[in-house]
């Protein structure tokens, strides 16, 4: 359900395309209103907006502990970026690398948050066939049927249906997956699903505004559980046709995880493979960016935010391009 991306995981951008306005590299920690990581509350808060009905704590919940707080801090944040677009043209103002406005972007991310609460509910949505060219042809079904295009009722329906999921999520059991887009996932992995396409579409909305993204490192890895989930669903099989590569994804400062192609197919694993043929270690913002086709990869390696090595480190590059963000 990520759209406008140039349809590879990553997508062709320059390097001004990749960094946003103001000089920021994109794995500045640097969150709306100017604030930095460090003033983000940690995740383990004991506001009571963190207890779940019944005196439960999000660390008792079906999603893992901190998913929850990221995703209602990240709708958060994506309706204060859009609470800046004032003035009659504000919804008309292109968004970099899509063919969206703002209005659509955002009128598309609030659709989308109330797909993910439907799913959350157990209700059977259909949405596309699970193929990038499906979902980009329902998204925009989707959108010619919803009129709303104004930024701040946007910012309204984006903050409570992320509220929406969450609350419908704990009423689902842990272990019983549920139907989505891309196919059966656990709730668990359904919430990485919602917090990386707002992760993905919030950076958009940022950029198109010339505000502070709300990407930083915690809210990255919490999006690892989809990630790895989806990327066999994903594969490109032009990229990977004919190719045999053990891959280790190293997030910098955070966790690992190993990818097998063998001659077209894609084996995700928690672990990183023994003897990788190319190691990639990335900087966990720029990590995202580059899986959710924002970035080109050139431009983050000659900034240092990922590095390759190994008997093919020439794979490195190459690796985003096996994939192709829906």
């Amino acid at each position: 359900m990520v759209r406008g991306t140039g349809g590879a995981l990553p997508g062709g951008a320059t390097e001004a395309e990749g960094a946003p306005p103001g000089g920021r590299m994109e794995a500045d920690e640097v969150l709306p209103g100017g604030r930095t990581e460090a003033d983000r509350m940690p995740c383990g808060r004991t506001e009571a907006d963190g207890v779940l009905p019944g005196g439960r704590t999000e660390a008792d919940g079906v999603l893992p502990g901190g998913l929850a707080e990221a995703i209602r801090g990240t709708a958060e944040d994506i309706a204060s970026v859009l609470r800046t677009a004032t003035g009659p043209d504000a919804a008309g103002l292109p968004v970099p690398r899509s063919t969206w406005t703002l209005g659509e972007a955002a009128a598309h991310l609030a659709q989308a948050n109330a797909l993910m609460a439907e799913l959350a509910a157990g209700h059977e949505r259909p949405h596309g066939d699970g193929t990038p060219g499906s979902l980009a042809a329902a998204n925009e079904l989707a959108l010619a049927g919803f009129g709303e295009r104004e930024p701040g009722p946007l910012a309204e329906m984006i903050t409570a249906q992320a509220a929406a999921f969450l609350a419908a999520v704990e009423d689902r059991d842990p272990d019983v997956p549920l139907t989505t887009p891309l196919g059966v996932m656990r709730p668990a992995v359904l919430g990485s699903y919602l917090l990386t396409h707002m992760l993905g579409h919030g950076y958009d909305l940022a950029l198109a505004l010339g505000r502070p993204h709300m990407l930083d490192a915690h809210r990255v890895e919490l999006t690892l559980p989809f990630m790895r989930e989806a990327m066999p669903r994903v594969t490109d099989p032009a990229a990977v046709a004919g190719l045999t590569a053990r891959f280790a994804v190293r997030l910098r400062g955070g966790p690992a995880f190993g990818v097998v192609v063998t001659d077209g197919t894609v084996e995700v694993s928690q672990a990183p493979p023994a003897r990788p043929d190319c190691t990639i270690l990335t900087e966990p913002v720029a990590f995202l960016l580059l899986g959710l086709g924002r970035v080109d990869p050139w431009p983050v390696i000659a900034r240092g935010k990922a590095l390759g090595w190994g008997r093919k480190p020439w794979l490195a590059p190459r690796f985003p391009r096996l994939f192709r963000a829906p």
